[in-house]
């Protein structure tokens, strides 16, 4: 795929995606969605599926905001009847001064819902998307337009959807409203149901290059030196979501430290164990947890990766590190353990475990695999 950046219209302010004005490359997928509008036939759900952090909520606003500022026009050739089609657009661009971005930005479009992961009666963050939520949806493209053009929603993302949300989004899939479009978005397109999938136009986003997500984070976060930015880019694997996150969270001496750890195997004091776990979940430590959990996954999918022969590294240090424990095991003890760390990571919050023994059994099966 060719990646497009324009590095001098970065928004170097941006925040949130609906803040957003600018999209880091994904040309053939906006591409794909203006010539489905151009037809006058737009499908009425989009599945945007990629790695977290890689842009598909920031295209899903600008999609949001293009349908927004730009009502359907009707059989006769306008709105009412008596205009003629304007001229087709090569971009999805909106201006941050137009009114239609600037009350998506203040989440105050009347024509725009946003779902995802609320939270429950204790005030916690849910870690799936409840089936309550959905059923706000569904009364929300029961209604006519607040505006008299399109109705947009944005599920974010739909992996994330539980048994029963899931089947009550399909009902809407089955019996789309007129001018109303469901964008949603995949982290995991595999876990979206096959029934939901089918009824969606699809748009993949995949990894960027390494010089755009630089050129990116150059911009974002000038602070950081060159080598520190070379780093977090060749770690985020294309993603300028997560270079960023990296960044923000020290990712870099959370990275070290962990590589410093598996470096050391199969002698592993218990001390060492649990003070990575302490580090990673801590009070208010969230977000480690998440970087962990990611920084954790790429490393053990590269030694499984090494393990079978095809090695693949991060960054320049962790060659040596990957050979040796590569060597330690064979492919698919390394693959269990992947799976397993992975799926014990999203289980914790999922159903309210305690974080560092989570951590401390990983470490453990980590460790015990190397000494096969």
């Amino acid at each position: 795929m060719t990646t497009i950046v324009d590095t001098a219209s970065i928004e170097i302010g941006a925040g949130l995606p609906q803040k957003s004005s600018d999209l880091l490359g994904h040309y053939e997928a906006e591409t794909s969605f203006l010539s489905a509008h151009a037809s006058g036939r737009l499908h009425h759900a989009w599945l945007i599926s990629g790695p977290r952090g890689v842009g598909k909520a920031t295209l899903a606003f600008r999609m949001a905001r293009f349908l927004l500022a730009n009502p359907p026009v009707d059989a006769d050739g306008g709105l009412f009847g008596d205009i003629l089609p304007p001229t087709l657009p090569t971009n999805l661009d909106l201006s941050p001064d137009h009114p239609v971005f600037q009350r998506i930005a203040a989440g105050s479009h009347g024509d725009l819902m946003s779902v995802a992961c609320s939270e429950n009666d204790k005030g916690a963050m849910r870690t799936e998307i409840v089936v309550d939520d959905v059923r706000k949806l569904v009364n929300f493209f029961s209604k006519t337009s607040a505006e008299g053009g399109w109705r947009v929603a944005i599920v974010d993302s739909a992996d994330e959807l539980n048994r029963n949300a899931a089947n009550a989004l399909l009902k809407v899939l089955e019996e789309p409203p007129a001018n109303a479009v469901l964008i949603l978005l995949a982290h995991a397109s595999g876990r979206v149901l096959p029934t939901i999938q089918s009824r969606c136009r699809r748009l993949v986003l995949r990894p960027l290059e390494e010089s755009s997500v630089n050129a990116f984070l150059a911009l974002r976060r000038p602070d950081l030196p060159e080598r520190d930015r070379l780093l977090l880019t060749r770690l985020a694997e294309g993603s300028p979501g997560l270079a960023l996150r990296l960044a923000a969270a020290n990712g870099l001496t959370l990275y070290r430290k962990l590589l410093d750890y598996l470096g050391g195997m199969p002698q592993v004091a218990p001390r060492a164990v649990l003070e990575l776990a302490e580090l990673v979940t801590g009070k208010g430590n969230d977000e480690n947890y998440a970087i962990f959990g990611l920084l954790l996954g790429g490393l053990l999918g590269r030694i499984a990766r090494a393990a079978s022969g095809a090695m693949i590294t991060a960054i320049p240090e962790e060659a040596e590190v990957l050979a040796r424990l590569a060597g330690m095991a064979g492919l698919d003890p390394w693959i269990e353990v992947w799976e397993k760390s992975t799926s014990l990571i999203q289980r914790t919050d999922a159903i309210n475990l305690d974080r560092k023994q989570s951590v401390i059994v990983i470490l453990n099966e980590i460790a015990a695999v190397t000494r096969f």
